[in-house]
Parts: structure tokens; C-alpha cells; sequence
């Protein structure tokens, strides 16, 4: 009797945690509406996309294991049935994305949540440019933020400027996103942190979101860790 109680005590214990899920919280303060959208990397695939009025917020359950990443579609319309956006737009044709990533160049909240393991990881980048500031609240006890506060479209080089119909900036490209270099992408002969130190474009990028990742190897500012279990907030033009 004893060995079958520990096994269904085990049993019981192993699926509470494994159905444990992270919710994320996302709002957006930006003066327009956006549409957020998820991109999953492992785990269970969650809601694609979805439309925020300025002012509203939704939350997303993410599995207990889950990694992959966030960020908002923005200058969106619905023209002739079909959804798409200024900035970040994902190519589906639809609110929802349906797996797809966002063209940048594009802010990203990236996540991961190893559920087996005591630690979850998340950082603000802007390794594939900038189009919207975001913030990463945790939860959890002492787990520190991170951010990219700043609207860098506002002081974005015209040579790295997106602009949309009205000419407004919409966007601004990293070195990556504008050469496509191997130098300034971190690759090839350049694929380690000693052959690819910042370029001044990461710098410009790294002077206004100090906490956010500027280029490829941007790990020891820009990587932050956090308790496993607790929940997020990801705020929009925080």
C-alpha cells in the first residue's frame, strides 16, 4: 500500500508541475493601438497574435516549459479583408500570426522557461533593430526588470530609419539588419565575442536601452534571470 501511495503522490505532484503555466501580462501604453504577437520556440504553441486599443491589456498562459518571444505589430489596417501592419507584420494576413516571426526591424521581449530547471531567462532585444520601447516586469521577489524605455525611432540615423507612408519613423535598423555583413552580424569570421566587439550602431542602440541586447554578444548587460514560477508583465511603451 505504501508503494502505491508514493507513486500516486509522485504521480499527482509531477502533473501539478507540469501544468504549471507562466501568464504574461501584456498592455499597451502607446497612444495608438498595436497588435502583440507570440512566436514559440519550445513548448506549447500559444495565441499567435491579438489587437490592444491604447489603454487595454490581455494575458497569455504559457506552458511550464516554453521559450520564444514577443513584440507588437504596429500602423496596422484591415484593408480589403486583409490584416496587415506598417511595422513587424508577420506575413499571414491575419491578426493572428500562425507561428510566423515579424519582419524587422522589430523590438522583441525573448523568454526562457526551462519549467524542469529553478531559473528562467529573459531579455529585451534589439539585435533585430527597434519599433516599439517595452518593459519586462517579473513577479517574483527580488527578480530585476529589464527594458528599452526609449523611443530610439525618434533619434534614429536617417540611413537606418523605416519610415511609413506619412513619412514618419516606424522603425530603425540595426548594423545586422542594414549591411548584412558578417562583421556586423557576428558570423562567419567574426562569430565569436572576440572577433565581434560592438559597432558604433550597437553603441548608438546600447547608449539609449542600456539593458537591452545591441548586438550578438550583449549577454553580460542584457540577460536577466528569475525564480521559475513566477508570472510578467510585457508593457508597450512603458
Amino acid at each position: 500500500m505504501k508503494i502505491e501511495f508514493f507513486f500516486a503522490l509522485f504521480l499527482a505532484t509531477t502533473l501539478i508541475h507540469n501544468v504549471r503555466s507562466a501568464v504574461f501580462t501584456i498592455k499597451n501604453n502607446c497612444g495608438f493601438s498595436i497588435a502583440p504577437a507570440f512566436q514559440t520556440s519550445s513548448g506549447n504553441q500559444v495565441t499567435t497574435g491579438f489587437e490592444l486599443g491604447q489603454g487595454a491589456s490581455n494575458t497569455v498562459d504559457v506552458s511550464a516549459t516554453w521559450s520564444g518571444r514577443v513584440w507588437a505589430r504596429r500602423g496596422c489596417s484591415n484593408d480589403g479583408g486583409k490584416f496587415s501592419c506598417a511595422s513587424g507584420d508577420c506575413g499571414s494576413g491575419q491578426v493572428t500570426c500562425n507561428g510566423n516571426g515579424g519582419a524587422p526591424p522589430v523590438t522583441l521581449a525573448e523568454f526562457t522557461i526551462p519549467g524542469s530547471s529553478s531559473t528562467d531567462f529573459y531579455d529585451v532585444s534589439n539585435v533585430d533593430g527597434f519599433n516599439l520601447p517595452l518593459s519586462i516586469t517579473p513577479s517574483g521577489a527580488g527578480c530585476p526588470s529589464t527594458d528599452c524605455s526609449a523611443d530610439i525611432n525618434a533619434q534614429c540615423p536617417s540611413n537606418l530609419a523605416v519610415k511609413d507612408g506619412s513619412g514618419a519613423t516606424i522603425g530603425c535598423k540595426s548594423a545586422c539588419l542594414a549591411t548584412n555583413s558578417d562583421q556586423d552580424c557576428c558570423r562567419g569570421a567574426y562569430g565569436t565575442s572576440e572577433t565581434c566587439p560592438p559597432s558604433d550602431t550597437s553603441k548608438f542602440f546600447k547608449g539609449l536601452c542600456p539593458k537591452a541586447y545591441s548586438y550578438a554578444f550583449d549577454d553580460s548587460s542584457s540577460t536577466f534571470t528569475c525564480a521559475t514560477g513566477g508570472n510578467y508583465d510585457i508593457t508597450f511603451c512603458p
